[in-house]
C-alpha cells in the first residue's frame, strides 16, 4: 500500500516537472508570438516585450520545478546525500527565481513599488488640504 503510494507520488512529481519545463517552453514561444504580432518589427520595445514575457514565464516554470522537487521529498529515502542533493537544487531554484524578479520588477519581492510617475501626478500635494463642507 505504501508502495504504491509512494510511485503515484513520484508519477505526479515528475508530471509537475513535465508541466514546469512546458511552462517555460510555451512561455517563450509565446513571449515571440506576442512581440512580433504586437510590434511592427525588431526594436528596443519588441526586446523589452520579450524579455519581459519570457522571464515571467521562467519564473513561473521554476516555480512549479521547486513544487515539484518539495513533492518528490516525500517518496525519497531521506538520505543525508539525498537531502544535500535536493537542498541545494531548492536554493538554487529559489536563487534564480529571486534574481529573475528583481530583474524583472527592478526591486526585492519585499520592497515597497515605487509610484509611478502618473499616480504622483494625481496625488495631492502634502501642504495642500482638503475642503471642508460646513453644512
Amino acid at each position: 500500500m505504501i508502495g504504491t503510494l509512494a510511485h503515484y507520488i513520484d508519477l505526479i512529481a515528475k508530471i509537475v516537472e513535465v508541466i514546469g519545463v512546458l511552462i517555460m517552453f510555451f512561455g517563450l514561444l509565446f513571449a515571440f508570438y506576442r512581440a512580433f504580432q504586437v510590434s511592427d518589427g525588431l526594436n528596443h520595445n519588441t526586446y523589452v516585450e520579450i524579455r519581459q514575457t519570457v522571464g515571467k514565464s521562467i519564473l513561473l516554470g521554476l516555480e512549479v520545478l521547486i513544487a515539484a522537487d518539495i513533492m518528490a521529498t516525500v517518496v525519497t529515502e531521506p538520505t543525508l546525500r539525498s537531502v544535500l542533493v535536493l537542498g541545494i537544487i531548492v536554493l538554487i531554484r529559489t536563487f534564480l527565481s529571486l534574481s529573475l524578479q528583481v530583474e524583472l520588477e527592478g526591486r526585492f519581492p519585499w520592497q515597497k513599488e515605487k509610484p509611478t510617475p502618473e499616480a504622483d501626478s494625481n496625488a495631492m500635494p502634502i501642504n495642500q488640504t482638503t475642503p471642508v463642507d460646513k453644512t
